[in-house]
């Protein structure tokens, strides 16, 4: 199931929710209050540091980066770079082979790391 338009615009929230009310048959309201839950979850459990594994999708890791010493790319002075954390993400195999037009059936489930 290869997507059919690599340039369509962007997902939105309001869109998933417009999905959850076509697809499963909740009220806007419900469906509307499901999805907010589902990210306001996934937002608590991040911020907590821990990992976010989605079977089938991926990996949600927040990393925690140093204070370092980076370059101004115009002046070429040097500027202190803060500590912060980051967010990576790190797609499934499924779903690295369902975007390149591969059958993810044959996959197994350890390759979903």
């Amino acid at each position: 199931m290869a997507p059919e338009n690599l340039s369509k615009s962007t997902m939105t929230k309001a869109d998933i929710v417009e999905l959850v009310y076509t697809k499963i048959g909740f009220s806007k309201k419900e469906a509307s209050e499901l999805v907010e839950l589902v990210f306001d979850q996934l937002k608590d459990v991040l911020c907590s540091g821990d990992k976010v594994k989605i079977s089938g999708f991926g990996n949600f890791v927040v990393r925690e980066k140093k204070e370092r010493v980076g370059r101004n790319p115009q002046t070429g002075g040097q500027i202190k770079i803060s500590a912060r954390r980051v967010l990576t993400f790190r797609p499934s195999q499924v779903l690295k082979a369902v975007l390149n037009g591969e059958d993810a059936s044959l996959l197994t489930e350890n390759d979903e790391d």
